[in-house]
């Protein structure tokens, strides 16, 4: 599949990247949508972060797609929740060690949208 730019990765004759388990069809599944990128992003940003900190960092999202982003990403491993029982109640995230693995493809990625943009231009 991708052995013209030096990857020897491969599917079989008539599949589709669909139809099997692409790694990056996958990943991009686990990461894609509007809100998931920019939420990693205030996570990898600092240490730990609090709901509402979180909340105010990402511009336009409304708690009920936080809070189901949040969940996803937790899901896949990529984000850890860690609930204090106080009053008033705390919640705070942070990436994993597998969510901060990513870091780097994602600025790889950053690095080639911004060469994108100015040969756009």
């Amino acid at each position: 599949m991708f052995k013209k730019i030096g990857y020897e990765v491969s599917l079989p004759k008539n599949q589709s990247v669909y139809e099997g388990k692409c790694p990056i069809t996958e990943t991009l599944e686990i990461i894609g949508g509007k809100w998931k990128l920019p939420i990693l992003w205030h996570l990898a940003d600092k240490k730990v972060v609090r709901y509402n900190e979180l909340r105010r960092s990402v511009k336009g999202i409304t708690n009920m797609m936080l809070t189901k982003c949040l969940r996803e990403l937790e899901k896949h491993g990529l984000v850890r929740r860690e609930q204090y029982q106080e009053i008033p109640p705390r919640v705070e995230y942070s990436l994993t060690e597998r969510g901060g693995q990513l870091l780097p493809a994602l600025k790889k990625l950053y690095e080639w949208g911004a060469k994108q943009k100015v040969n756009a231009e």
